[in-house]
């Protein structure tokens, strides 16, 4: 049965609550349920159906599945855009889609990908925009234009980074506490973003590695469902600890507390990733909370042991995107070696984008569901911006 396709129109009414979070720019930042949205386990189905289950099985040998390709005459129209950005004299973080109109012809092309990645598979590749070609400020422009089509972006850190970049800093991978992965080599396990939809858009490649592997949540927990349910029953408990990391606002606890996978509106939504739940050692010793069982630390492993088994392989090329649901897939990324100097660093630019509940987003059982801007991570009234570059 064919899924209505929602318009990525701006509401015409928006709630009071959200006029303020709009008018100053700022993302909602990460919450703990509502206690009373959160179902018990005995309420999950054994078995999600529908087109967000899928298996690699099904697109291995079908790339035109899930692969698409910019038309010529889109990227002319993409640059034509971008000059026409250019003279309004703002910059990065006002692009909207009022003050960096798309063409017809591309932004039919995006709805079509927006409604198969919110309420479809939940991924997609789209190759061959030409950034070798481009200045850093125009593919970050004209990615951030694309992302309005599917999205709101959100901020992804503590700086208010709206456009984020995947790029390792030398960072330590071990001090899980207080680094981020995405700014290390290090292989990233199976996980979510703080964000309904994520954007990766490769500027340059790795030596070797850096690649990346995705699984339907779906199809994972109907493995887990079938093969160890007593797994399923303990992601799906509100009794997981994750760190903030540090990025707190005045007042809010330094951990969150929710569940790995909820049953929320007739959807199975999951929202986890395993260096979030593996620092809390600290907020442990101090005597804050609870650490984790050994079942709990069990079933992290066999969640990503049976995501690994299930999952599908995708390499990006320069110039290619990946948009991805993180409302129901994981993805990962393998560890990387960079080429030496002067050759350029591994270097992604990444979005998190918000689907607001009024543009046909899933309904999720925390407090900012309504919310235009959700998710993402708020840091006190630290205001949006888009460096050029990893800092």
């Amino acid at each position: 049965m064919p899924v209505a396709v929602h318009q990525p129109e701006q509401p015409t009414q928006v709630p009071i609550k959200e006029q303020f979070q709009i008018q100053s720019g700022l993302t909602s930042g990460q919450h703990e349920p509502v206690e009373s949205l959160v179902q018990a386990y005995s309420s999950f189905p054994r078995e999600v159906t529908g087109p967000t289950v899928w298996r690699r099985e099904e697109y291995i040998d079908h790339p035109d599945l899930w692969k698409k390709t910019w038309t010529a005459e889109q990227i002319k129209d993409l640059e034509t855009s971008y000059e026409g950005f250019l003279k309004t004299g703002l910059d990065l973080p006002q692009i909207t889609r009022e003050t960096f109109p798309l063409s017809p012809s591309v932004t039919s092309f995006l709805i079509g990908i927006r409604e198969h990645i919110v309420n479809g598979p939940g991924f997609i590749l789209i190759q061959g925009l030409p950034v070798a070609e481009w200045s850093i400020h125009k593919a970050a422009a004209i990615y951030l234009a694309i992302g309005t089509i599917l999205g709101v972006t959100v901020s992804q850190n503590r700086k208010g980074h709206i456009l984020g970049h995947v790029k390792d800093l030398g960072n330590d991978p071990t001090q899980i506490h207080k680094v981020r992965i995405y700014s290390t080599s290090a292989r990233q396990f199976f996980h979510t973003d703080a964000a309904d939809i994520v954007g990766l858009l490769c500027l340059a490649k790795a030596k070797e590695g850096g690649e990346s592997d995705i699984v339907s949540a779906h199809h994972l927990w109907n493995t887990l469902q079938k093969e160890r349910p007593d797994v399923a029953e303990l992601l799906a408990k509100p009794d997981w600890y994750f760190d903030r990391k540090g990025e707190t606002s005045e007042g809010q606890n330094e951990w969150i507390k929710k569940s790995v996978f909820y049953w929320h509106d007739g959807k199975l939504i999951s929202h986890y990733d395993p260096y979030y739940v593996k620092s809390i050692t600290r907020h442990v010793e101090a005597g804050h909370i609870p650490g984790h069982s050994v079942e709990q630390l069990e079933a992290i492993q066999v969640l990503e042991d049976t995501a690994q088994s299930l999952s599908l392989h995708m390499v990006l090329a320069v110039g290619d995107i990946q948009f991805v649901a993180d409302t129901h897939v994981f993805h990962a990324r393998t560890a990387y070696v960079d080429y030496p100097p002067p050759e350029p660093r591994r270097h992604l630019l990444r979005l998190w984008l918000s689907t607001p509940v009024s543009e046909g987003g899933w309904k999720r059982p925390y407090p900012d569901s309504d919310y235009y801007k959700r998710g993402g991570i708020q840091v006190n009234q630290q205001h949006e911006t888009c460096p050029l570059d990893a800092e």
